[in-house]
């Protein structure tokens, strides 16, 4: 029982501490219908570790985190700068491309690797078993430097989820928001892998969506029921023998489902997405 707690402990310590700034994303990316962005830093920051196993890189080591960094800026400007002044075709279009081409690039490389099919599974679910109180430690400061980042220049970050507003620069904070969502993707995508990388930074965010309007009462809601998700499926992964990533996936996904049904059966409220600041 003591192994379980102890083991429980840390995981859950990381995963409330990787939810804040996962939900806070998760609304940006929400509010602003730049769904598949994530899933495109995702795969690159695993390109970039994969990138490394051919130059002789141990998975999870410096090396491969600083080349996994190098892919994420790469995609955060692309990501950036490739908006389509086109109307008819929506930026999400192009984000979905970006991300078929980051999967399929990392597809053809695990196929030229050795022993590349596994890698390809271990970028999608994760190892959580890495997970150490000195990692924790870590990213801890990490995300607390990046929230505060955000904190002090939420007027501008906010300004781009409001399609009115006449925000200068907009593709330098874009860049800048994309390299945040970047940076905590080199951080949680070896130890979660893709998938819970992603469910990280959506379903939470989307949960809260449905419920709260301001972006701090959202973001609490969503951490709230994302904590509780993940302590479910990480008792019964435990439990239950079940690999990590793949059940609190599916616990995360479950609660989205209920809010979903929930929601369908309380009145319509207006803007429950709306901008507010609190």
């Amino acid at each position: 029982m003591s192994d379980f707690l102890g083991f429980f402990a840390v995981q859950i310590t990381l995963i409330a501490v990787v939810l804040v700034l996962h939900t806070y994303l998760g609304l940006h990316v929400i509010r602003r219908t730049l769904i598949f962005s994530d899933l495109v830093l995702d795969q690159l920051a695993a390109f970039g570790a994969m990138v490394g196993i051919g130059l002789g890189i141990r998975y999870g080591t410096s090396g491969s985190y600083w080349l996994s960094l190098g892919a994420v800026l790469i995609g955060s400007l692309l990501l950036a700068v490739a908006v389509p002044r086109d109307k008819r075709i929506p930026r999400e279009a192009v984000i979905g491309i970006l991300y078929a081409m980051a999967l399929v690039i990392s597809l053809l490389l695990g196929d030229k690797l050795s022993g590349g099919g596994d890698m390809v599974t271990k970028t999608l679910a994760g190892a959580m078993l890495w997970v150490n109180w000195p990692l924790v430690i870590v990213t801890a400061a990490v995300y607390i430097l990046l929230a505060a980042f955000h904190y002090l220049f939420r007027a501008k970050f906010i300004a781009l989820a409001d399609p009115g507003s006449r925000l200068k620069r907009r593709r330098m904070w874009d860049f800048l928001f994309f390299t945040t969502q970047g940076i905590i993707t080199v951080l949680i995508v070896p130890i979660a892998g893709v998938l819970l990388a992603y469910a990280f930074l959506m379903i939470p965010a989307a949960i809260a969506t449905m419920f709260v309007r301001g972006w701090l009462k959202a973001v609490f809601f969503g951490w709230s029921v994302g904590l509780a998700a993940c302590i479910l499926g990480l008792t019964a992964s435990y439990h239950w023998n079940l690999p990590y990533g793949p059940s609190l996936v599916l616990a995360m996904g479950a609660f989205f489902i209920i809010a979903v049904i929930i929601r369908s059966m309380l009145p319509q409220a207006q803007g429950a997405g709306g901008g507010c600041t609190s």
